[in-house]
């Protein structure tokens, strides 16, 4: 059995600021931002390493992206701008081994990379 942060959260054994929650995806406020604005897209299934996603699985990408759309809406950052960060392994910096997308706005977010 999987047993992440975010696969706890999604079983609702941990607490979390959800921004959306729909039957595949939870939206939650990170606990350490980077940005004024910064949330992370959680797919509901457990998926671990991005290169190892089948095509069955193609679907759960392409929806993550239309929710971080829907997330970039709601608080009201969709006009502004916000900066979209998916990392792969622990040299990218992914502390939860459980695909998830970052959504930080806010502020001018440069073209400096995000830790």
């Amino acid at each position: 059995m999987i047993d992440d942060v975010f696969c706890r959260i999604i079983n609702k054994e941990l607490s979390a600021e959800f921004v959306i929650e729909d039957k595949d995806f939870i939206v939650i406020e990170d606990i350490h931002p980077a940005a004024p604005v910064h949330v992370l897209i959680i797919p509901k299934k457990h998926l671990d390493i991005i290169h190892e996603i089948s095509h069955e699985e193609l679907d759960i990408l392409g929806k993550m992206f239309i929710v971080a759309g829907q997330a970039a809406k709601k608080l009201g950052v969709e006009k502004t701008g916000y900066r979209l960060i998916l990392n792969q392994g622990p040299n990218a910096g992914q502390l939860v081994p459980h695909l998830h997308l970052h959504l930080l706005a806010g502020k001018p977010l440069g073209s400096k990379i995000v830790n």
